[in-house]
């Protein structure tokens, strides 16, 4: 085999073994799952694993760095777009919901990952928390483009919203969490619209 070919096998194995425990990690939780059962479902040997990731706690990692990467993306997405501060925000808004709705939502990756691994020092923990503080920033950005002061208290309201629509859009009809999740966002864009008369 040419080591080209290899490689391409190599990052083949890789990407169903992380296809696999994110497709697990997210409908059933981080815990309940054992490397015995990605390895089956993924097709790989548990020495393939092991290439590949040290342990499952840098699969875990793994999985949350994608989830990052795919929210990461959809802002970025937004931002491409050149739409107008305000507009921009509903725009971010609406990719929640879009997760919301969409089949087999399970909630938010982060704050799953949060409540099974509660420590504040243990790596998956940090993780969380260090998207948490990037969407928090971005956020935080885009609200004070459009005008809402302080900037950093609507940043929070904005998460704290998007965080309590993101647990309730698994439990409660999608469609309704979305449409109470947008209409927060409406409002703090109004108080902000209506400080700046």
């Amino acid at each position: 085999m040419s080591a080209s070919a290899q490689s391409g096998s190599t990052s083949e194995a890789r990407s169903r073994l992380l296809n696999t425990a994110t497709r697990i990690f997210y409908t059933e939780g981080i815990h309940s799952v054992g490397v015995d059962r990605i390895i089956a479902e993924a097709q790989v040997t548990r020495a393939t694993l092991y290439r590949h990731f040290k342990g499952k706690e840098e699969l875990i990692l793994s999985y949350l760095h994608r989830a990052d990467q795919g929210i990461r993306g959809q802002v970025t997405a937004v931002l491409a777009q050149g739409l107008a501060p305000a507009d921009t925000v509903r725009a971010v808004a609406r990719t929640i919901t879009e997760g919301i709705r969409s089949a087999g939502f399970r909630g938010c990756a982060f704050l799953n990952a949060a409540a099974e691994y509660p420590d504040p020092a243990h790596p998956v923990h940090q993780a969380v928390l260090a998207h948490r503080q990037w969407f928090l920033e971005a956020v935080t950005q885009l609200l004070t483009e459009a005008g809402c002061v302080p900037g950093d208290a609507a940043g929070r309201h904005f998460v704290m919203l998007r965080d309590g629509a993101m647990a309730a859009g698994c439990l409660f009809d999608p469609a309704l969490i979305s449409d109470t999740f947008l209409d927060g966002v409406e409002g703090l864009l109004r108080t902000a619209a209506a400080s700046r008369t």
